[in-house]
């Protein structure tokens, strides 16, 4: 039998990333690899890259290049780029970049090992198609190995909103959503291994209408089938689109108790004005309403958000819409960037904003937003709360985990094991974490 060979994967960007990535590990294992985590000892080392954050395409080039000397340390090592990049770049990689072997977008990676063959042969491989056939169904079967207490399942990939903003509908192709036979099949076989909490995955999962027995399902049709899956206690999803929050999936978050009171729902502005620049097909008020309707439903729901600011045409008074609405909110997570053009969008023609304002926006908006954070936080200091614990934390006796509002717990003293999922009394709060103690059985 021939060695093992090693694989490394480097993932950058979302949790889609990481599912992505642990299939393509399971892809090549039928080629013969094993994962390391260590790139040195690699036969083979996949960059599966995303395409949303700044200057994404020049930081996989410079990783490219530092990779380029342990290709002359060994020079049967294969590199290939995988992923959002990938695809938006495609020959351009190869061209500028010699030493790669192998380039593969999102909807192709089912392929790997076909092209895994190709470059032993000393050819190159490129595949950036949207071929017809379900990448899922062609990959082998995940292997039946143990695993940890939470894991990520794609439901549904693509976008068909168009954000004037946003590479995704490029990169990753309209919106397609997995059949449910498929998915409850995988979660099932998740929780067999010892997955207690599943996250579904989705560029916008409550768009999710896949297929089952009985016609398209909705996103809550879907949930309430998880609910009835024995051992999966917890369910999540991200990442949401405003447009696609249905009354179902409104009603299930205050009926549904597997489903938690965390929602990761995007707004990008507060301003009309720079809304309607984005084609986000929301208004202010209408998210604002959206926003009063789920609490309704669910008084305790931690929200967070996605934030934009510097966006062509944005002035102070259009900034000031959005402090506004992060202040009516008042978000327990968020994250914020300052704009910055994509190739082939829309907004890459306009007029940017001087970069200096918009800096000093970013500074001014994460300020506020971390306030926030921390008030919620500070607010949790004598609750009880469930936490699944995950791992062990950084001192002896000390575990760590995930509350229902997704915030990290710490707990000394505890004889909590991983995958233990326990109540806990939150006694202080920390930067970024809480600390808690064990409420007796």
């Amino acid at each position: 039998m021939a060695d093992t060979k090693k694989l490394y994967i480097k993932t950058y960007g979302c949790q889609m990333n990481v599912y992505d990535s642990e299939r393509m590990a399971e892809a090549m294992g039928g080629a013969g690899y094993e994962a390391t985590d260590t790139p040195g000892d690699a036969d083979m080392i996949l960059l599966n890259t995303c395409h949303i954050r700044e200057k994404a395409a020049e930081k996989v080039y410079s990783e490219l290049g530092r990779l380029k000397g342990f290709k002359a340390d060994n020079p049967d090592l294969k590199i290939g780029v995988a992923g959002c990049v990938a695809q938006a770049e495609g020959e351009e990689i190869m061209r500028r970049q010699p030493a790669v072997d192998l380039v593969v977008g999102p909807q192709s990676y089912h392929r790997l090992p076909e092209m895994e063959a190709k470059i032993q042969q000393g050819e190159k491989a490129l595949d950036t198609d949207f071929p017809e056939e379900d990448k899922f169904e062609k990959l082998k079967s995940r292997p039946k190995a143990k695993r940890g207490p939470t894991a990520f399942l794609t439901v549904q990939e693509g976008c068909d909103k168009f954000c004037a903003f946003c590479v995704v509908p490029y990169t990753r192709g309209a919106e397609v959503s997995r059949p449910v036979d498929r998915i409850l099949t995988e979660a099932r076989d998740l929780v067999e291994r010892g997955v207690r909490e599943i996250t579904l995955l989705g560029q916008n999962v409550n768009a999710y209408h896949g297929h089952g027995s009985d016609g398209d399902w909705s996103l809550a049709k879907l949930i309430w089938e998880l609910d009835k899956v024995d051992g999966l206690e917890r369910i999540r999803f991200t990442t949401s689109h405003p447009n696609d929050m249905m009354d179902d999936l409104i009603e299930a978050h205050g009926t549904c108790s597997k489903l938690m009171p965390y929602l990761h729902l995007p707004v990008q502005s507060g301003s009309d004005k720079i809304l309607k620049r984005m084609n986000r097909s929301h208004d202010r008020d209408s998210y604002l309403r959206l926003v009063e309707r789920i609490r309704a439903a669910r008084p305790d729901i931690l929200l967070s958000g996605d934030f934009i600011v510097g966006f062509p045409e944005e002035t102070e008074a259009d900034f000031q819409d959005t402090m506004n609405l992060i202040e009516e909110v008042k978000y327990g997570q968020a994250f914020s960037f300052k704009y910055s053009s994509r190739p082939g969008t829309p907004a890459a023609e306009r007029a940017l904003v001087d970069d200096g304002e918009a800096t000093d926006r970013l500074h001014r908006l994460q300020g506020l937003i971390t306030h926030q954070q921390r008030e919620i936080q500070d607010s949790m200091v004598g609750r009880d709360v469930s936490v699944l614990f995950e791992k062990p934390g950084r001192f002896e006796g000390q575990m760590m985990g995930k509350s229902e509002y997704l915030h990290a717990v710490h707990v000394m003293e505890t004889d909590a094991v991983i995958g233990d999922l326990r109540r806990v009394r939150i006694v202080e709060s920390r930067t970024n974490s809480l600390a808690g103690v064990m409420i007796p059985d």
